[in-house]
């Protein structure tokens, strides 16, 4: 090849490569240009999936296209998690996480993505609550008297959760090493599995979601002691915080927006602002205090503060009280 050859062939890769930024900036001004995919990594009709109905029509209407929910259960979140991991970076699929996909899962290690390196954070979306229910017939009736009693009978009292490695048998752990309690265990295939042995006094404790735990305390099944938020939540004004009692416990499911690795700013501060505008509409913020559901938003950098901590924490309930998923 002669040099005139190869510096024209050089001159071509150099305008290919120039181009690129060019194609992002164009393809970041005009985004959305088709319907985009959220991807839920967990089955119809749970928490997420109706997490993600309830905002993906106003999300599309401020954007002014439609946002397509795509079910992708399987592994506990992991299988929709990495599909949307290994999605090209434009926009066009994106992925609405949980506590258990991007903080709990990892720090047991059985992943087959890296939470942080493989995605890129676009805005905490929301967070989900769980209440300290009890028997009716628990003599129990506030979070301190529950402590007492345990405190009084260690090894005697036992709690209830969906499984090892879930996120109630870790807010429990959290519950135990914060209070200070000896409390035997007794993991279910669900919480709702759960609910005929709480009721009939055969098991003393269940750190059950609001919404799935709420209609047992309405129908005066089940007694509510307290709710695993920092403070009071106004979806629940009446009933105390935990941390009123145990300061410093907080245990909540967060549901966070994510896009792949290499999502262009310019798209990523689009989806933010789009999602904290249908965070702020009225049927939404309807629809999800009816799901138990608090809407948060936020930047960006807010969002990944808020998951470095939580993974901390999780990480360092699993190594202190040597806790497997299996």
């Amino acid at each position: 090849m002669t040099f005139s050859r190869i510096f024209s062939a050089l001159l071509i890769a150099a305008g290919a490569l120039a181009a690129v930024p060019a194609a992002l900036a164009q393809s970041s001004q005009t985004y959305p240009t088709r319907p985009i995919r959220l991807v839920v990594p967990f089955p119809a009709g749970g928490a997420t999936d109706i997490f993600a109905r309830a905002v993906s029509q106003k999300l599309g209407e401020r954007l002014g296209t439609t946002v397509v929910v795509d079910n992708k259960p399987g592994a506990g979140g992991t299988i929709g998690s990495d599909l949307a991991a290994k999605s090209a970076p434009d926009g066009y699929t994106l992925l609405l996480a949980t506590s258990s996909t991007h903080s709990i899962g990892p720090s047991f290690g059985k992943v087959p993505y890296d939470a942080v390196a493989d995605f890129t954070p676009i805005t905490h979306v929301g967070n989900a609550p769980s209440i300290m229910l009890v028997p009716n017939s628990s003599p129990a009736k506030t979070v301190k008297e529950w402590v007492d009693l345990a405190r009084k009978n260690p090894g005697k009292l036992n709690y209830a959760s969906s499984g090892n490695g879930t996120v109630v048998h870790l807010g429990t752990e959290y519950f135990k090493a914060m209070a200070g309690l000896y409390l035997v265990h007794i993991p279910y295939r669900g919480t709702a599995l759960a609910i005929p042995d709480l009721v009939s006094g055969k098991l003393d404790l269940l750190l059950d979601s609001l919404p799935s735990g709420l209609p047992h305390v309405k129908e005066g099944r089940l007694r509510a002691l307290g709710i695993t938020t920092a403070k009071r939540s106004p979806l629940m004004p009446d009933l105390p915080a935990i941390a009123e009692t145990i300061p410093g416990f907080v245990a909540v499911t967060w549901f966070g927006l994510y896009g792949p690795k290499g999502l262009p700013n310019d798209v990523v501060m689009r989806l933010s602002t789009a999602v904290n505008q249908a965070l702020q509409d009225a049927d939404v913020k309807e629809r999800l205090a009816r799901l138990g559901i608090e809407p948060v938003g936020g930047t960006p950098q807010q969002f990944i503060a808020m998951t470095n901590a939580d993974r901390a924490t999780w990480k360092k309930i699993i190594m202190d009280r040597k806790l497997t998923a299996d």
